[in-house]
């Protein structure tokens, strides 16, 4: 399987994403630049910065990243709302509440500014 990677961000520039193949599977993750949290209990063994990084594999339901980098980049592409991208079995759908990204089993995570939710 070739190896593809697509970076985007939210036309505000707070929601910075990278939808990528990699090793055999699609992963997106995406990270917060300003947020109020959600999440207050760090991931398992997390030694890294956590609580603005959310991820969801092409299996599996959305978690809480635990990252030493950033997706952050002010040359992404904007995603602009109302539209979405699509790889490997996961979509992300860019709209005003925020950013929602689901694998096809319908788990993920929606972020945005004020609030974060996993399912």
């Amino acid at each position: 399987m070739a190896e593809e990677y697509i970076a985007f961000q939210s036309p505000t520039g707070n929601i910075h994403c990278s939808l990528y193949q990699w090793n055999g599977t699609t992963t997106v993750r995406c990270d917060l630049r300003e947020y109020t949290p959600s999440y207050t209990k760090a991931p398992p063994n997390c030694e890294y910065d956590w609580g603005m990084s959310f991820a969801v594999d092409r299996q599996g339901k959305g978690y809480l990243a635990c990252v030493s980098d950033s997706m952050v980049d002010r040359g992404n592409p904007v995603l602009p709302y109302g539209e979405a991208v699509s790889l490997g079995g996961i979509s992300c759908v860019s709209a005003k509440t925020g950013m929602t990204c689901t694998n096809a089993a319908g788990h993920g995570f929606s972020v945005a500014k004020a609030r974060q939710k996993l399912f």
